[in-house]
Parts: C-alpha cells; sequence; structure tokens
C-alpha cells in the first residue's frame, strides 16, 4: 500500500521575533497487499448523468482494478481474491445499496458490475455508510474505500462528516472524479480522501481515461511499502533550522543553516508502521506577520509513490509601533479629464525644513504592560577633529501598552532639521553635497514603576 499517510506540524501558532518553533513531520507506510490483508469497497456511482459511455468505461475499470488485486493477492489472476483479502461493492444514486458485501470471488465481483445501471440524483453520504458499513464485525484486515463519482452531491445528507467519522474508524478512502455535466469539485474529493491528496485523489474529464485511473489506484494500494526513502526539507527565508532530534526511524543530517535530509532506508515492508521526525526552528528575518515555516519538501522512494507534506504557518510578532510625529495633513484636488492645468490654493503650509532631514527609528527593548517610558534623543555633529556641535534634541512620552507580556516597543519618525549652513563636517558650508558627520544618543526610563510608599511605626 505504499505510503498512506504524511502530515507536517508546528507546537506552536504564535512566536515573538527571534522565537522559536518545534517542527515534526510524520509519516505512514503499509505493506504490499499480500502480506498486508485488505478489505476494499468500491463504491460506485450510478446516477442519471452516468448513462451511456461514462458508465461503460466505469464497469471497465473497476473490473480491470479486480483483476490486478486478484493477481497482486496471490501473484496470478486466478480468479480468487487471495492472502485473506477481499473486495465488496456498493452502488449508489437515491439512495445506496450493497450489491456484493466482502467476498473473495472475482466471477461475482465482475457480474455485480456489470448488472449497474444509470438514473436518479447522487447521494454521497448513503454511500459512504453503507460502505463503511461492510467492515461490520471488524476484522484484522486493513480497510480501504475507493469512492468514484462524476458530480456534485445532489440528495442526502452532507457527505463530509461521514467521510470523516470513516476516516477516524481507521477506513483509507481514495477518491476518483469524472468531470461529468454536474461539474465535481476537486477540493470535496479532497476533503474526503485521505492525506495526502496527491496519492488519494485523481480526476480526469475523459471517461476513456478511467481505466488507467482505476489500474493506477490500484497498483498502488498494492505497493510493498516504501523503501530508501529521501526527504529534503528547506524552510522559508525568515527561519533557520536548529536542535535537530534523533528520528523514531532511519537518520538526518545537516545540509545547510535552512536545509535538512532525513532518509529512511524502509518503512511499512513487513506491517503498518510510522516514522517522525523533530526539529526546531528559530525565526531570524527583520519582520513579522504570518509567516510560512518551509520553502519546500520534496520526498522520493524506490517505490514512486507521491506524497506531499502540510505547509504549516506562524504568527511572528515582532512588538509594537509608536509614531511620535504625524505627517502633514494632506489637501486634496481633483484635475477633470479635459482639463490641461489645475490652479488650487492650499491653504497655509508651515516651514519645517531649511536644509536636510535626517529621520531616526529606534527599538526600546522589553518594556511591560502599563509603563509609559520618557524618550529622549541627542543629535550632535562633528567636524573632522572629531568636535561636537549640538544639532538638537526631543523628548518623548511613549504611552503605555496593554499586552500581556513585556516586548519591544518599535519608535519610528522622529525628524531632525539639519540647515546646510550649520555644516562642521566637510569644511563647506552651505553645500547639498557635503558629507554630514553625526551623533545619535537615546535615553529611555520607565516613568511609572510599582513602587508605592508604606508608613512604617517604630515603637520603643
Amino acid at each position: 500500500m505504499g505510503i498512506v499517510n504524511s502530515n507536517k506540524q508546528v507546537n506552536l501558532s504564535q512566536i515573538s521575533c527571534d522565537g522559536t518553533v518545534t517542527v515534526t513531520l510524520a509519516l505512514t507506510a503499509a505493506p504490499d497487499i499480500s502480506s498486508n490483508p485488505t478489505d476494499i469497497v468500491l463504491v460506485l456511482d450510478r446516477s442519471g448523468s452516468m448513462a451511456g459511455m461514462p458508465l461503460d468505461n466505469l464497469k471497465l475499470g473497476a473490473k480491470t482494478f479486480i483483476d490486478i488485486i486478484d493477481e497482486a493477492t496471490d501473484s496470478s489472476q486466478d480468479g480468487n481474491i487471495g492472502s485473506g483479502s477481499r473486495i465488496g461493492i456498493v452502488s449508489f444514486a437515491d439512495d445506496a445499496q450493497v450489491n456484493e458485501p466482502l467476498i473473495t470471488s472475482v466471477a461475482d465481483l465482475k457480474a455485480a458490475v456489470d448488472s449497474l445501471t444509470a438514473g436518479g440524483s447522487t447521494n454521497h453520504a448513503a454511500a459512504f455508510s453503507e460502505a463503511a458499513s461492510l467492515f461490520e464485525p471488524p476484522s484484522g484486515n486493513a480497510k480501504v474505500i475507493v469512492m468514484f463519482t462524476d458530480g456534485k452531491t445532489t440528495a442526502g445528507l452532507p457527505p463530509a462528516p461521514v467521510a470523516a467519522a470513516a476516516r477516524a474508524s481507521g477506513i483509507i478512502i481514495y477518491c476518483i472524479g469524472l468531470i461529468g455535466s454536474d461539474g465535481i469539485d476537486v477540493s470535496v474529493l479532497n476533503d474526503w480522501a485521505t492525506d495526502p491528496d496527491a496519492s488519494h485523489v485523481a480526476v480526469t474529464p475523459d471517461a476513456a481515461d478511467l481505466e488507467q485511473l482505476f489500474a493506477d489506484l490500484a497498483a498502488n494500494i498494492s505497493k510493498p511499502g516504501a523503501t530508501d526513502i529521501v526527504i529534503d526539507e528547506l524552510l522559508s527565508q525568515d527561519f533557520v533550522v536548529e536542535n535537530i532530534s534523533a528520528p523514531s526511524k532511519g537518520s538526518v543530517s545537516s545540509t545547510g543553516t535552512r536545509s535538512l535530509r532525513w532518509t529512511i532506508d524502509e518503512l511499512g515492508v513487513t506491517g503498518n508502521e510510522g516514522a517522525s521526525l523533530s526539529f526546531t526552528a528559530r525565526h531570524t528575518g527583520l519582520t513579522g506577520g504570518l509567516k510560512a515555516v518551509n520553502q519546500s519538501v520534496t520526498y522520493s522512494d524506490a517505490e514512486g509513490n507521491s506524497v506531499t507534506f502540510p505547509s504549516p504557518s506562524v504568527d511572528v510578532s515582532c512588538g509594537s509601533s509608536v509614531t511620535p510625529e504625524p505627517c502633514p495633513v494632506p489637501v486634496d484636488l481633483e484635475l477633470d479629464g479635459c482639463q490641461d492645468a489645475v490652479v488650487v490654493d492650499l491653504g497655509d503650509a508651515d516651514l519645517e525644513s531649511l536644509g536636510r532631514i535626517v529621520q531616526l527609528d529606534v527599538t526600546i527593548r522589553n518594556v511591560c504592560p502599563n509603563r509609559r517610558v520618557a524618550l529622549a534623543v541627542i543629535l550632535t555633529e562633528l567636524d573632522d577633529s572629531g568636535n561636537e556641535y549640538q544639532r538638537g534634541m526631543k523628548a518623548f512620552t511613549i504611552p503605555a501598552h496593554q499586552f500581556p507580556t513585556c516586548r519591544d516597543v518599535l519608535v519610528k519618525c522622529i525628524k531632525f532639521v539639519l540647515p546646510e549652513d550649520l555644516n562642521v563636517s566637510t569644511g563647506a558650508p552651505g553645500s547639498m553635497c557635503g558629507t554630514r558627520n553625526l551623533r545619535a544618543r537615546f535615553i529611555a526610563h520607565n516613568i511609572d514603576t510599582d513602587y508605592r510608599c508604606c508608613d512604617v511605626l517604630i515603637t520603643v
């Protein structure tokens, strides 16, 4: 059966800048059907839209599927499903019915397929429910449902909860879709099927392709686990790999600051088997927001299993942002489509910039909740001898934040005007092209504290 499940998850949904998150990769594989007896229920759509050639091709594909499983279980097409495996047939339209329970007779299974006729609407919930009931009473066999449909649900209850309950009970679900006259939503098939979608969902617009889709699926179900597995993980630009733990199976090596390689000789060859790998990813980016942890994960093995992993994200918080000096208020004006020019009185303008403008940003680290901060900035200019000349000082009250923990606060857009006739850096006052050598100092203190006076009375 090859790889039957793959997953990737992170242990936190939110971290701070420079924070870490634990990433876990997991795989599950099962052996081939001859050493891993499997009960398979073919669930076949016989609604009205399947009339004619689509139903003919469906029957051909289903019978090809039965032949491949017949041969895979005992190395020959002898008319009998061997090695303890069984196949059942369920068909559906307005409702669902069992055409054959779980049996081993290839002739009886094919006869049930050939007896199908098209007509009615599409009730997927009843189909999943009827198929799941064939696995009762439970046996030690693996359980598989192969759902084929050519359209959207038009009757019965919502099928997604029924499919989810089947998966939760240990049933592996594959979906084959034919884009028929009713259309088909591939995302719905992905939702019904077992992960990963790439190896559990197949869709075609051409009924002539159905035989090949059923044949490919039968070959996938009968694969002998997975061998020579290679997984290459590459983190996004915002993260680096740290603290790689030993995997539960196989070995792992670092291939770069953002990448690693996990190799497994064999998995699920003699029985259902899982493997996992965990490592720490540290945020090193300059910005916050919702960040994808990995850039890519590639998988390969000797059997050609198709495996995809989820791409989890984490919300990175890089602190609060304060802008103490507001930007000038803009004045709106309008130029009509046929006007070549417009004259507008924009009102008074304050004189702000007599020379160059220096804008400073600063991050105040570890500001705790409900604490205002007094911030001062002193700007000086250096001449060629290293002497300092005052160019400005500003003081601000930074408002308290209400976050539950201490955090960094970014103070933005602190502006100073540097008249060119005060230029002492190059000995060429008034030149707009002269280099200005400046020095900035920041002073920050808490204004609010938890200090409280208390009266002490001493009696002697």
